[in-house]
């Protein structure tokens, strides 16, 4: 079965061909990363009319790559949300579109379930159940994943997302947008010793998450210096921060695997692609004899393979979760643990 994956939740454009047989057929984004660049964050109008634009372009150069044509898609899957309500609605309209004029299931994805699921694109992909650490713009939880559908919230943040953490700090030492991964990079230039920065809810009891303490503690830093900070300055503060998020991120994701006795966790979502993070996972995994799985670079941001895929493990499970009913609606707010397991 070939399923065609359509992410259109912010402001990446995504396209892919999964098949259950054969895995990614091929896969195509489009980001809108430099349009949005002079407003200093995404516009919800432009990202819409932007996916528009994209979406068809995109479909022609993935069905190139698997040497497929329109008539060989089996289902289509699109995300519903959560998400940019008018996005979300162009990657609907695009995808119930193309059902009813090929006649072909059509199934709306979860976003957060997309991310959760991606390392299974990779060789060696995690066996359920596992923890999985979801950490994106605007959602940090920990879940534990026991299949499909089968999702238990562990924690969340009960403020600020550590994506948004990144880039308000970012944005706070004159990083531009998107700042995330611009202060991760100078964060790599700074020294370790210069600054420390609270570790909010380590010492919790729980594994709740509080991130906007430390962008307050960020800004306290950058007022506390001349209008003219240096950038060694700036690079010692985006070390201090970074050092700071990874602890905690670290410390709550082993305690989540000591309080559901599993060896397996999962890191999704675009803050998984930090390396400070990455780096300080593997070392702790090591020595605590777990395993921790990643997607690929490539499929931590927004991407359409993602949706593809949980819309094929979906329709593997329960072929009845697609229709031929091509009315759509999205869920800008979707809670994940409204998900049903398959």
């Amino acid at each position: 079965m070939i399923v065609l994956g359509v992410e259109s939740s912010c402001d990446e454009t995504g396209l892919a061909l999964y098949d259950t047989q054969r895995g990614l057929l091929g896969h195509a984004l489009h980001s809108q990363v430099a349009m949005h660049e002079e407003y200093g964050g995404v516009v919800p109008e432009l990202a819409s009319r932007d996916h528009i634009r994209r979406a068809l372009p995109l479909l022609e150069q993935v069905l190139a790559q698997a040497g497929a044509g329109r008539h060989d898609i089996d289902a289509i899957a699109y995300t519903q949300g959560p998400g940019l309500a008018g996005a979300l609605l162009v990657g609907a309209s695009i995808a119930c579109g193309l059902g009813l004029a090929l006649d072909r299931p059509v199934l709306g994805v979860h976003h957060l379930e997309g991310h959760l699921l991606s390392p299974l694109l990779a060789g060696d992909p995690p066996e359920f159940p596992f923890v999985a650490l979801l950490i994106s713009g605007g959602h940090t939880q920990l879940m534990r994943v026991d299949g499909v559908g089968s999702y238990t919230l562990l924690g969340e943040t009960v403020d600020d997302a550590a994506g948004e953490a990144f880039d308000k700090s970012a944005k706070l030492l004159g990083l531009g947008y998107p700042g995330g991964p611009a202060l991760s990079r100078m964060a790599e230039f700074g020294d370790s010793g210069a600054y420390r920065l609270p570790r909010p809810m380590l010492h919790s009891k729980d594994l709740n998450f509080s991130f906007s303490g430390l962008k307050t503690a960020v800004l306290t830093l950058v007022k506390n210096h001349p209008a003219n900070i240096c950038e060694q300055d700036k690079a010692n503060i985006a070390r201090a921060f970074v050092d700071a998020i990874v602890e905690v991120l670290v410390a709550k994701s082993v305690a989540a695997l000591k309080q559901t006795g599993l060896r397996r966790l999962v890191i999704a979502g675009g803050v998984g692609a930090n390396a400070q993070l990455r780096a300080s996972l593997n070392d702790i995994a090591q020595r605590r004899r777990f395993r921790v799985y990643y997607p690929e670079l490539q499929f931590c941001t927004d991407n359409g393979a993602m949706i593809a895929l949980a819309g094929a493990m979906r329709l593997q499970r329960d072929p009845s979760c697609a229709t031929r009913e091509y009315g759509f609606n999205v869920r800008p707010r979707w809670p994940l643990d409204e998900l049903k397991a398959v």
